[in-house]
């Protein structure tokens, strides 16, 4: 019998090690409603603290793929893994507003920085040569996964027992992923005497990185804002962040049990979307190794913004029936547009620069998340409904349609 290969075992480990960052980030949905009816904060006290949190962890991008390079892939899984379990515990003593935006802005932002934004990118590098591809595609649709699995998990432990009993539950999982990652988890295949996965020669030992990382990063940037192609992509990944975790994975929940839907039946439309993310994501993947990416973000953003203006119909009308027609229209969009964003960051900077540029698009993607995140809480409480949030985005993801046609297309790939 072939043994398989330990690039595989790494693929497994960060695939669930990124489930879990990616339901602890993602749960925010799930407690808002239980926090206000708690502790008596308003919602835009609420909002701004989740704001803060998807502001920081993709912000944080750029700078953990800057950390990685220096401190080691393993060290810096373990330290994010270990904050999100520190900001899991201390939610249970948290009493006041400014301990909600410390722990879940602050704390668990940055813990989820490096599992939900450069990570896939960075063990793909690493550990494959063949299958890159499939492996980058696979981690990236883990953070849908966990909503799929365990969304509907958290909100029935919440309307049956409490909120507690469903921080409870990711913080376990937090504590069991560390132990997995400690049993398991490697920098490089040259740590197991192996070369990468679908090479033949063993690679020659790394040096890390002596540079300081707020400095290689900050370079990054600096040179990104030189380039046109940087400030088109930027902007459509922020535009990108708005009209999905920032809007939908902050506020759908809520939007649905202002009329009068269930939290563990709003929750459930959430996973579903959860399962078409996943088919869309491995179909964008597929589609953006044989087409122009610039036309395949155009029609993801001209399809987003179209559910996101057909959603308050679907609310209004009553039927879970359009309620499922939009879930499955817009999950099959929710992360589309990562693979062609990627490919066009590698054609335009080069694959040694790729992961660290992508890394500030998606700092901008979560700019946008945490203005949707805050905003749309301000929204409600003015206008007592979310509609004109979700108007709202559907129009931007208009803009950023056209963001990506003005990209020159198809440029030279760039050989660092």
């Amino acid at each position: 019998m072939r043994r398989v290969h330990y690039s595989w075992i790494i693929l497994a480990v960060t695939f669930l090690a990124i489930i879990v960052a990616g339901i602890i980030r993602s749960s925010s949905g799930v407690f808002m409603d239980p926090f206000e009816t708690d502790f008596g904060w308003d919602r835009p006290a609420i909002s701004f603290a989740f704001a803060v949190s998807l502001f920081l962890y993709g912000f944080s991008g750029p700078f953990m793929a800057a950390f990685v390079e220096k401190f080691g892939l393993k060290r810096m899984m373990m330290g994010s893994m270990t904050l999100l379990a520190i900001g899991l515990a201390l939610t249970f003593v948290m009493k006041s507003e400014w301990q909600l935006i410390l722990i879940w802005g602050v704390v668990i932002g940055i813990g989820s920085g490096l599992f939900l934004t450069v990570l896939s990118t960075q063990v793909a590098n690493r550990w494959f040569v063949k299958r890159r591809g499939l492996a980058v595609g696979m981690l990236t649709a883990a953070t849908a996964t966990g909503q799929l699995i365990l969304l509907p998990v958290l909100a029935a432990l919440v309307e049956k027992h409490s909120w507690q009993a469903a921080i409870l539950l990711i913080f376990i999982l937090s504590i069991v992923m560390l132990g997995i990652m400690a049993l398991l988890m490697r920098n490089y295949p040259r740590d197991m005497n192996l070369p990468p996965y679908g090479q033949e020669e063993m690679e020659q030992e790394v040096v890390h990185s002596s540079g300081n990382p707020f400095a290689v990063a900050i370079a990054a940037l600096l040179e990104g804002l030189r380039v046109k192609e940087f400030w088109l992509l930027a902007g459509s990944f922020f535009i990108c962040g708005l009209s999905t975790s920032g809007l939908i994975g902050t506020h759908f929940i809520s939007y649905c049990i202002s009329f009068g839907i269930p939290v563990v039946t709003a929750a459930a439309m959430l996973s579903f979307m959860g399962i078409f993310d996943l088919i869309g994501t491995t179909l964008s993947g597929w589609l953006s190794d044989r087409f122009d990416n610039r036309w395949l973000l155009f029609w993801y953003y001209i399809l987003r913004g179209v559910s996101l203006l057909f959603l308050p119909f679907a609310l209004e009308s009553g039927s879970y029936g359009w309620l499922m027609v939009f879930a499955i229209f817009y999950g099959l969009d929710w992360i589309a547009t990562v693979p062609p964003t990627v490919g066009l960051t590698r054609q335009r900077f080069g694959i040694q620069k790729s992961a660290m540029m992508y890394g500030w698009m998606v700092a901008a993607h979560q700019v946008g998340a945490g203005v949707a995140a805050y905003s749309g809480g301000v929204i409600y409480n003015v206008f007592g409904s979310y509609m004109w949030a979700f108007l709202l985005a559907g129009g931007f993801c208009g803009f950023a349609s056209l963001f990506v046609l003005l990209i020159k297309k198809q440029p030279k790939l760039v050989v660092n």
